[in-house]
């Protein structure tokens, strides 16, 4: 296909926001490219107007359903900006020939880093210390060291794998549950692999790196929450639909579990009535972990490259349908 003559839809709003030169490359390669100016992830019907006379498409976080697929008439390529596919009726797509790609291991370092400081933060009860040292307090704060301590990990993927290698300067102990876990990476670098009942039995802190599949909707629940060690800390940079909120709310508010981090919620934003935003042993953050300048021009390269790879004949290099 002539590049000159396809026409591109964009919608991640940090594509390019760290380097230019991805909008400019693009720009100057196809006929016309269309960003999303909404500054939010697009709905299905929002979607569905856009697509007709697309030829390739840049996903963000985008509502990319059967509906919204059906006004497509051009299209060959979603590529998607990111890991998730969730929000990607692939079996549509590919009835439609459409090809759906997407960056694996982009963010996965950003990600991890978040994962860490999240743990660092809960541990020393950092937030709690800075709000009240603005208020004129001086807190005593107790906390709790990671030396000598069982970090778990769930899902020892690319990001879990970047976790794992980041804890070991810190002479703590790490496990980690993944049903395809990588053993050769997991011997290297110290992981013991261990079943999901171990792993929930024995962590300190529990970090969580799954994708949202329908055997991990809703996993984190009341019964995983009760098999948790009491006084275990709890975080999760991956998805909201993994954990079950209300268990978790249940659990924070026996002293079962000591705190927890979430940079993802089931609703995104969430409503600012959600009982967990008002917890002081809850940090909050707004889906963060790619927005990095390393991560975000990661996935927009990777994403570029499929997109027009495939648009010229190629092959794509991550299809995920």
């Amino acid at each position: 296909m002539d590049l000159k003559k396809c026409r591109v839809l964009v919608t991640p709003n940090s594509y390019g926001k760290y380097d230019q030169k991805l909008k400019t490359d693009l720009e100057g390669l196809v006929g016309e490219v269309i960003y999303n100016t909404t500054g939010k992830p697009l709905s299905s019907s929002h979607v569905a107007r856009l697509l007709p006379g697309i030829d390739g498409y840049i996903a963000g976080l985008d509502q990319i359903d059967r509906s919204a697929l059906n006004a497509a008439d051009r299209l060959i390529i979603i590529a998607r900006y990111g890991v998730g596919i969730d929000k990607v009726d692939l079996i549509a797509a590919r009835e439609k020939g459409i090809i759906v790609s997407n960056t694996p291991g982009a963010n996965s370092a950003s990600v991890a880093e978040l994962a860490l400081s999240l743990i660092l933060m809960l541990a020393r009860q950092i937030p709690t210390a800075m709000l009240s040292v603005k208020k004129g307090g001086w807190p005593r704060l107790p906390g709790v060291s990671l030396e000598g301590k069982t970090i778990g990990i769930l899902g020892l993927g690319a990001i879990g794998k970047k976790l794992a290698e980041r804890l070991s300067s810190f002479n703590c102990q790490v496990l980690a549950h993944d049903p395809f876990a990588d053993e050769e990476f997991a011997k290297e670098h110290h992981v013991k692999l261990v079943s999901l009942d171990h792993l929930t039995v024995q962590s300190d802190f529990l970090s969580l790196h799954l994708p949202v599949l329908p055997e991990t909707r809703g996993i984190v629940n009341r019964k995983f929450f009760e098999r948790m060690k009491k006084g275990a800390y709890i975080i999760n940079t991956s998805r909201g639909e993994i954990v079950d909120e209300t268990a978790l709310l249940d659990a924070l508010n026996s002293n079962h579990i000591k705190g927890a981090a979430l940079d993802a919620f089931s609703k995104e934003p969430p409503d600012t009535n959600n009982p967990l935003l008002s917890l002081p042993q809850v940090i909050c953050t707004p889906h963060l972990g790619a927005q990095t300048d390393g991560a975000t021009s990661n996935m927009g390269s990777m994403a570029l490259k499929e997109c027009l790879n495939v648009l010229k004949g190629g092959e794509p290099q991550y299809q995920v349908n």
